[in-house]
């Protein structure tokens, strides 16, 4: 089981440069992938987009390659000529709208900035090994700290399902006492009312039977424990989960619902509470597993 939640990182020297490779993930129900690099590399995407499928099917993940100098922004100097005639560019047309024209020094400084220039970076084929191994470390980092969280999600998952089965276990031995309270209940409702209560009167026999019917959950819990069962194998498989264990949840939920409903006993319904709410925590961290 891999968390969604993941991150790595690497550097490599790339000519006079460094090259740091940054891969970052989380929640998302599909793969919905970013890459921010350098424009001259974009031709690249698709080699990236392939090494990040290797590791991860699901998730927000977000790849960030980053080139520096070897001396970092020192190793960039001005294009002197250049900026000088950009001053000159813009004073023609601060003369041709009549307007004063004195630069200062931090107007200066800004268009030094900006006309600066520094050594022509790698090509794309000459960038795209370094990019690999670099990217490949990294998705490497990535993909251990993806499976370490899903470890402890698992720790989790498991104790929950433990709470889980203890609950419906409760159920399933307080579900065949429920007929005969009731008869107890509706026979005493009856005296109550000073009516003559005959065992064996048939409306009375019919309607004990009827309720019998109705809050007989017999195939609810072992539904119940079906989806439990393959929950828990899921879990343990390994591999890309999320999609399959969200739908189990779906039909776990939908089962302890219909017992809440058919029971009509009080023990019972404070057990399907604990199951919801209980279920509502497996199924918040399901939303972080891939």
């Amino acid at each position: 089981m891999n968390s969604m939640t993941g991150y790595g990182r690497a550097t490599a020297s790339l000519g006079t440069y460094t090259l740091t490779a940054q891969v970052s993930s989380v929640n998302r129900k599909t793969l919905d992938l970013t890459v921010s690099l350098p424009e001259e590399w974009e031709a690249l995407e698709p080699m990236i987009g392939e090494l990040v499928r290797k590791v991860a099917v699901r998730g927000k993940v977000h790849v960030d390659l980053e080139l520096t100098g070897a001396k970092g922004a020192a190793d960039l100097t001005w294009d002197e000529q250049a900026a000088s005639e950009a001053v000159d560019r813009l004073a023609a047309f601060a003369k041709k709208e009549g307007v004063d024209f004195q630069p200062t020094p931090e107007l200066l400084w800004q268009i030094a900035n900006a006309q600066r220039k520094g050594s022509e970076r790698p090509h794309a084929d000459e960038a795209r090994p370094v990019i690999e191994r670099a990217l490949g470390e990294a998705l490497r980092g990535f993909a251990a700290m993806r499976a370490r969280e899903g470890e402890a999600l698992l720790v989790d998952f498991l104790t929950r399902l433990g709470l889980l089965a203890k609950h419906i276990a409760a159920v399933a031995e307080r579900a065949p006492h429920v007929p005969a309270h009731y008869r107890e209940q509706f026979l005493k409702r009856l005296r109550d009312a000073g009516l003559e209560v005959d065992l064996n009167d048939e409306r009375v026999l019919k309607e004990i039977a009827l309720f019998a019917d109705r809050c007989d959950i017999t195939e609810e819990l072992t539904r119940l424990r079906s989806h439990l069962e393959q929950f828990t194998a899921l879990l343990k498989s390994g591999g890309e989960i999320g999609r399959k264990s969200e739908f189990i949840l779906q039909e776990i939920g939908r089962e302890v619902h219909t017992i809440g409903s058919k029971a009509n006993d009080l023990v019972i319904s404070r057990a399907v509470i604990e199951l919801k709410n209980e279920l509502e925590r497996v199924r918040e961290q399901i939303a972080n597993v891939e």
